[in-house]
């Protein structure tokens, strides 16, 4: 469980629900931003100072929606939480902010002119994590990640004062699709020993018996079935592809936003990008390992958003 998240429910529930002042729960936003393992802070020094709050706000949201989602391990639980969550966002929504994120939300809401919807569309994905559990074909899987992925960076243009046009909220679905694929494939072996879920979907898969063959390989830890070993490798290929297609079609939106947005956005989508290379230095082979980023290639991203944003200037008006 998430110590900063899930542990901090008898305190920030729904049965009780300390009262913070806003620099107190935007502190706690920012202490959160800092303390999961993900690829990259999103308080990075290419996020300029007057968005770090907005940004902390928005992560911490997704942070504690996901993990009510995963962190239970009961799914009727889970429901009920999203529910407290929803009901929560609501009330900010109303201008009545409860929950310290909620307060440190409602400041960006107001700020950036943000539409519940994108908010809303994240808490029915991870409601819907808790009853399906398999996808039968790649449309819905893409589906799935315009819940569960897609929002996000519509509401991170937004944050970023970018034009609210259909133009660059089709490049930003298609590039936050992307990342939420590469997190599946890499996560192959992850989502199914923790939470019996996976995210290939069937009509790519082919394979007899994939799903005990899978299961059975990572209660092993090795991989007895060689046959399986092989194919299942050909199956994250093809995943893997399409990703990269995915990747493609939502390249061109740097071209579009202003220099300030341009290495923010670059940074998350390199970041995905070279987790996708990793798994194709592994040959495909993601259902017993994970391939993650180095931290020298961590650290060279950052440095290299980093010119990126130097280049941007204070203003944005340096550089293309």
């Amino acid at each position: 469980m998430s110590s900063l998240t899930i542990n901090q429910l008898p305190r920030f529930g729904p049965d009780q629900c300390e009262v913070l002042n806003l620099d107190q729960a935007r502190a706690m936003c920012r202490k959160l931003t800092t303390g999961h393992s993900e690829n990259f802070s999103v308080l990075s020094m290419v996020v300029p100072p007057e968005l770090r709050n907005d940004f902390a706000a928005l992560y911490a949201f997704c942070r504690w929606a996901d993990d009510l989602g995963d962190e239970i391990s009961d799914p009727q639980m889970s429901l009920e939480l999203l529910d407290w969550w929803r009901r929560e966002l609501n009330l900010c929504i109303e201008g009545q902010p409860r929950h310290p994120v909620f307060v440190a939300l409602r400041s960006t809401i107001e700020k950036h002119e943000l539409p519940i919807e994108p908010f809303d569309d994240l808490i029915k994905a991870f409601e819907q994590d808790q009853h399906v559990t398999r996808y039968d074909t790649w449309t819905q899987l893409i589906e799935y990640c315009h819940l569960s992925a897609d929002p996000v960076g519509r509401l991170v243009l937004m944050i970023c004062g970018e034009p609210r046009t259909d133009k660059l909220f089709a490049m930003s679905d298609a590039t936050c699709t992307a990342l939420q694929l590469t997190n599946h494939w890499q996560d192959v072996s992850r989502d199914i020993k923790d939470r019996d879920r996976i995210y290939i979907p069937r009509d790519l898969i082919g394979i007899d018996d994939f799903d005990e063959r899978l299961k059975r390989t990572n209660a092993l830890g090795h991989a007895p079935d060689q046959m399986f070993y092989g194919m299942s490798r050909d199956v994250i290929k093809q995943c893997v592809k399409r990703t990269w297609d995915l990747y493609e079609q939502g390249a061109p939106l740097l071209d579009e936003v202003k220099p300030t947005t341009k290495p923010i956005l670059w940074l998350f989508a390199a970041g995905g990008q070279h987790v996708l290379h990793q798994i194709e230095m592994w040959n495909f082979e993601t259902i017993l390992h994970r391939p993650k980023l180095s931290l020298p290639s961590r650290l060279g991203l950052v440095l290299k958003a980093r010119f990126m944003a130097r280049r941007a200037g204070p203003k944005g008006n340096d550089a293309s």
